[in-house]
């Protein structure tokens, strides 16, 4: 199962990180663009359900780049603003906006109004939409909560984001960049010994089902369903 991948466009790092990791712990994946020119390139050369868009961004403003994705698609576009006002908010909906989003925002409330909403359009299936379960395994991507045997377990925000993510895309090997990259952000400055260090970290705590998580040799890891 491929996760869901959103366009993030927002000078701000702790702003797609906080949505990065949002989105990961969710089960969806993000794109991210820090300006003008890169948004529209990547819009240009990928499918998006939806873009969440700051008005403030270098290079090339946040308006110009609305309209230029809106003469390309109708994809849903959330525009985030950093000092929000009614007129701000007029502004938003009058150039054509599907919301609006005021910051700073809670990362799992924003994840769950997207969810609902690509819900609603198709892009998300019922289905997928609450859990993913294995034997003895259970991922409520909802609460964000792990659960063996029935019994909720504790995780770091960034174990918990690895497994989802993992689970989501079983069977699939990864290398640890890109995991890095899936879980922790292309911003991520350190070594893929993080990677190896979390998996370890991860088996201990869903123990006794750490052997879903497997080392693929001279490549990286897997959730083996």
């Amino acid at each position: 199962m491929n996760l869901i991948r959103i366009l993030v466009v927002d000078a701000e790092p702790a702003a797609r990180a906080a949505i990065r990791e949002g989105a990961a712990a969710a089960g969806l994946s993000v794109d991210e663009a820090v300006d003008g020119i890169a948004a529209i390139k990547l819009f240009r050369r990928n499918e998006y359900p939806l873009v969440l868009l700051n008005m403030e961004l270098p290079e090339l403003d946040g308006r110009n780049v609305f309209i230029q994705m809106r003469m390309i698609s109708d994809v849903p576009i959330f525009i985030l603003c950093d000092r929000p006002t009614e007129e701000k908010c007029l502004a938003a909906y009058q150039l054509g906006a599907d919301d609006y989003i005021r910051k700073p925002f809670h990362a799992q409330e924003l994840m769950a109004h997207i969810r609902a909403f690509l819900r609603r359009r198709g892009a998300i299936q019922e289905s997928v939409e609450k859990k993913t379960a294995y034997k003895g395994l259970y991922i409520d991507t909802f609460s964000h909560t792990a659960y063996i045997d029935e019994k909720p377990i504790l995780l770091t925000p960034k174990e918990y984001a690895l497994l989802a993510f993992l689970s989501q895309n079983p069977n699939r090997a990864f290398t640890r960049d890109n995991l890095l990259d899936e879980v922790w952000g292309p911003d991520f400055i350190g070594s893929e010994r993080t990677v190896d260090t979390h998996v370890k970290s991860l088996r201990g705590a869903i123990n006794p089902y750490g052997h879903y998580l497997v080392t693929v040799w001279g490549y990286g890891y897997k959730f083996e369903a």
